[in-house]
């Protein structure tokens, strides 16, 4: 990546310039992220240490949370911390590093939770073969490609965009180092470029939502036969599901899938999937999911039951 910059540094404008606006956000977004760590750190344990979860569905859900928490802190903690900040910069490997982090951490959540609809579409339509879909080999195969294929397309998108030169603009109207922001800074011509990006992550969005959809609509159709609490049962798990679905990816679709250009309400939209998603997963997989309240409740109580031992 030998490109002729004068660029060592950028400027983030961030979520606000009002200095009240500062602080309340500076409140929220670390009580977010706060949230973010210590749900999907509850998952992870939860699962980890229950043999009855030890399933196709939790091992997903288990990738699902380490995503989470790799992907919110790709962006988080600057953001948090620039928002107490007079001047809020980032160097420009710091910003090479940014985007890689946040695309790769941010394409594997698209790859996991596509995996997971698939996982749900095997229990639910294939009950009988179930077992034989979705072997260990298999998950581990699957979760295997989702990284490998979120590191291709990280290394593509921060390739492209850093092997643009840049100049003296240095100011970039967003809170983390994003394709489209950074790409408006380069002095050349991104209309190749742009269309790749587009290619890639908009392609990805759209394509992975696509077969969300198709696979709850079989799912759907396929529920018309079961018993009543069958069907309360899987349309528990895949509302669940598709509400993560939803939150994540029709702002991701917004964002990448149209070309460089960027409107005001981009920051905004950003902050759906960089934070709201990762901190609804564990709200939305431990509150509704009897599997996760019931071990819950089982930790607990052999944590009271070891206190009482100890103590005594």
């Amino acid at each position: 990546m030998e490109v002729t910059s004068n660029v060592t540094e950028f400027i983030f404008l961030g979520l606000s310039q009002d200095p009240g606006m500062q602080l309340m956000f500076f409140a929220l977004f670390l009580l977010f992220y706060i949230v973010i760590m210590v749900g999907n750190l509850l998952i992870l344990l939860i699962v980890f240490s229950v043999a009855q979860l030890h399933t196709p569905m939790y091992f997903f859900l288990s990738n699902l949370s380490f995503v989470d928490i790799a992907y919110s802190s790709a962006t988080a903690p600057k953001m948090i911390a620039d928002l107490i900040s007079d001047k809020k910069t980032i160097s420009y490997w710091g910003c090479v590093t940014q985007m890689f982090t946040f695309h790769f951490f941010g394409c594997a959540e698209i790859f996991v939770l596509t995996v997971m609809a698939f996982d749900r579409y095997a229990a639910i339509c294939q009950p009988l073969r179930y077992t034989t879909i979705m072997s260990a080999r298999a998950c581990v195969v699957l979760v295997s490609l989702s990284w490998i294929g979120a590191l291709g397309h990280s290394l593509v998108q921060t390739l492209l965009t850093f092997q643009l030169p840049f100049c003296n603009a240095q100011v970039i109207d967003h809170y983390f180092c994003d394709v489209h922001p950074v790409l408006k800074l380069a002095c050349a011509d991104t209309t190749l470029v742009n269309m790749l990006v587009v290619a890639n992550s908009g392609l990805i969005s759209l394509g992975c939502f696509l077969i969300l959809l198709a696979s709850y609509t079989v799912i759907l159709l396929s529920l018309r036969k079961r018993s009543a609490e069958s069907r309360r049962k899987a349309l528990s798990t895949c509302g669940s599901h598709f509400t993560v679905v939803t939150f994540f990816f029709v702002p991701c679709i917004f964002i990448y899938l149209r070309p460089s250009t960027t409107f005001p309400l981009d920051k905004a939209v950003s902050v759906f999937y960089t934070t709201i998603t990762p901190m609804l997963n564990p709200l939305i997989y431990t509150l509704r999911n009897e599997d996760v309240k019931h071990a819950v409740k089982w930790l607990w109580t052999r944590k009271v039951s070891l206190g009482e031992k100890l103590s005594g």
